[in-house]
């Protein structure tokens, strides 16, 4: 999964990008208004985490102008306004949840995970397809019941395909929700990491769609 981090304090913004790295997201970050505005709303991400106190633009002006244009993504909005009406302008702008600072990560990273879940449907952190389950929260993956180890990359590469059960995922779309989009891997790295997948989990879980890319059915 892709998040976008905007924050203007690199410290915040280094351990927010942390806790999420380790939770298997892929993570990229940006320090102002306008750039948080111009990347979310031209490239997919999966959620976004949102401070209010933005150099350039604000943060509700973000927000306000992404929902405008017809952007869903998912946002997390932090601010250290502690009152009620910041937080109610937070959401009546089209923010999906807040968060004031200070914070706990493991809260942020909860809260980040139900958004992005309730975008696609999802009520809880444990998603399952025929004998695979995949809880997202946790980061453990079980076939039949028994535990498979995954590596981090393929971790990200089941947990974007089953939170998108049903419907083809592009190589090019899957490999920016699990390289990121200023990584280049090598031409057949995906489709190692899939065989790879399809070897711990059962090869008849992911299918190949000629044309469309890879598929979990729902």
């Amino acid at each position: 999964m892709r998040a976008l981090v905007v924050e203007d304090e690199a410290q915040i913004a280094a351990e927010i990008s942390a806790h999420l790295t380790q939770a298997g997201y892929v993570v990229e970050t940006v320090a102002d208004g306008e750039e948080a505005w111009s990347r979310a709303g031209t490239e997919d991400f999966d959620g976004i985490i949102l401070d209010l106190g933005l150099p350039r633009l604000d943060g509700l002006s973000v927000v306000r102008q992404l929902r405008a244009a017809g952007v869903t993504t998912p946002i997390l909005v932090l601010t250290a306004r502690g009152t009620w009406t910041e937080r109610v302008a937070g959401i009546d702008a089209g923010a999906d949840d807040y968060l004031p600072k200070p914070f706990q990560p493991e809260e942020l990273v909860a809260r980040l995970g139900a958004i992005i879940r309730r975008s696609t449907g999802h009520t809880t952190p444990t998603l399952e397809a025929g004998p695979l389950r995949v809880d997202t929260r946790r980061m453990i993956t079980t076939v039949n019941g028994a535990p498979v180890s995954l590596s981090l990359l393929e971790f990200r590469a089941l947990r974007y395909l089953i939170h998108n059960k049903g419907r083809p995922v592009s190589q090019f779309e899957l490999g920016e929700h699990v390289y990121g989009a200023d990584q280049e891997p090598g031409s057949n790295a995906l489709e190692v990491l899939i065989a790879r997948l399809r070897k711990k989990i059962g090869g008849e879980l992911i299918e190949t769609q000629r044309g469309y890319g890879y598929l979990i059915r729902g």
